[in-house]
């Protein structure tokens, strides 16, 4: 049986891929309504960030205005723009954001110069008077190779704009990883057996064919 360069190939990347990067997903649930975020979740530091829980479980949140992407619980912007720092640094920041104003997502390195932003593609998309042609949940992300030291979200000045919900982060923290998957570790093996035999079988093959032309 032969296995292409381009089949060693996928295995390669099936197997190491986990090695080099990992996502961390925020989702603000487990948290009681009018939590204020700070340092919840290790390795961040939220400014001005409050959890709002939906209506339907006896929270504070407008669901009808503002749906949650997922599950019950979103962080809105308490009285200024919310900041979040990274303990590590990151490489790319996303979210899903409903807003009443414009909203900026812009990242900064460690040396606090802008590194990227994107901005929201309209004024307002709340889910019953937001703009034509918009919907609730809007993603936003930015990312920057040489790493993201902090982000800030920004729609009103002074707050109670917009919230936020399933927050991703990118990093290449091998610590963040989650454990591999049963198929990445069936693809290391495989592939690194692959690895050691084929000097063997290639050598074997060369053998029989001079031996045919005899």
């Amino acid at each position: 049986m032969r296995l292409t360069g381009a089949f060693l190939l996928l295995l390669a990347t099936a197997a190491l891929s986990p090695l080099f990067a990992g996502t961390v997903l925020i989702d603000f649930e487990g948290f009681p309504d009018s939590t204020s975020l700070t340092t919840q979740y290790p390795g961040l530091t939220f400014q001005n960030a409050t959890i709002l829980s939906s209506g339907a479980v006896g929270g504070l949140l407008n669901e009808l205005e503002f749906p949650p992407h997922s599950g019950t619980n979103v962080a809105f912007d308490d009285g200024a723009p919310i900041s979040i720092s990274f303990a590590s640094p990151i490489l790319s920041f996303s979210g899903f954001f409903t807003y009443a104003e414009p909203l900026v997502l812009a990242a900064f390195d460690a040396g606090s110069s802008q590194v990227g932003s994107a901005v929201s593609a309209f004024s307002s998309n709340l889910a019953l008077s937001g703009d034509p042609g918009s919907s609730p949940n809007e993603f936003l992300s930015v990312s920057f190779a040489s790493s993201i030291s902090s982000v800030t979200i920004t729609g009103d000045p002074a707050g109670g704009s917009f919230v936020m919900d399933d927050a991703t982060l990118a990093t290449a923290d091998t610590e963040s990883v989650p454990e591999p998957t049963t198929f990445s570790l069936i693809a290391a093996c495989l592939f690194l057996k692959v690895c050691s035999l084929w000097p063997f079988h290639t050598t074997i093959a060369r053998l029989q064919h001079r031996l045919d032309t005899r």
